[in-house]
């Protein structure tokens, strides 16, 4: 009776301590395709996230400096989806089905108490990438290099503008091809 109640109590601790350990995982497992569910159709077509600003992750800014004079000309506010910054930091790669967005605003610039100041003024569009590890759509031209590329104008949100990704997006990512087209250098957050 002895050993069956010792049997009883090490079963339980041992479910106990599998659950726990499950729950672990899941609650620090990296998105997977789910992270792009219900942005991307069958042919590859996506569509920007609606609640991105308020479920998504804050990357980082990147300003751009005006042609003329001081200050910047544009300032871009970059989400990645849940989950997908903390699997970067672990793995040095963001995983399959993570969704990165760029907002692109025309920037203000005008002299406040603490100097030249920029900030955010009117929307261009949005720019979003689709982390594809599986090549899912080998067919399309928004879809390679490992990523799902697309611009937005802010005149049409729900129908991607970009054509071909190589001519149209990658072009402006060379310098980040050896960080997975990614410029992880402007992103605080990344760096381990």
């Amino acid at each position: 009776m002895r050993k069956l109640k010792l049997l009883s109590l090490s079963l339980i601790a041992v479910g106990a301590g599998l659950i726990t350990l499950i729950t672990a995982m899941a609650q620090t497992r990296a998105p997977s395709r789910p992270a792009a569910a219900g942005l991307v159709d069958a042919s590859g077509e996506m569509r920007l996230p609606d609640d991105y600003r308020t479920t998504y992750e804050y990357l980082g800014s990147w300003a751009v400096a005006a042609d003329k004079g001081s200050g910047s000309k544009e300032l871009h506010s970059v989400f990645a989806s849940r989950g997908s910054i903390a699997a970067d930091r672990s793995r040095g790669a963001f995983p399959d089905g993570a969704v990165i967005v760029k907002e692109g605003n025309a920037a203000q610039t005008d002299p406040m108490t603490t100097g030249i100041v920029s900030r955010a003024d009117a929307l261009a569009g949005w720019f979003m990438m689709v982390k594809d590890k599986q090549n899912a759509y080998p067919n399309s031209k928004l879809w390679g290099d490992g990523w799902g590329w697309a611009w937005f104008s802010k005149a049409n949100p729900n129908k991607a503008v970009t054509t071909d990704y190589r001519q149209e997006c990658q072009t402006c990512h060379i310098p980040a091809r050896d960080t997975d087209w990614i410029f992880t250098d402007g992103y605080s957050v990344l760096k381990r």
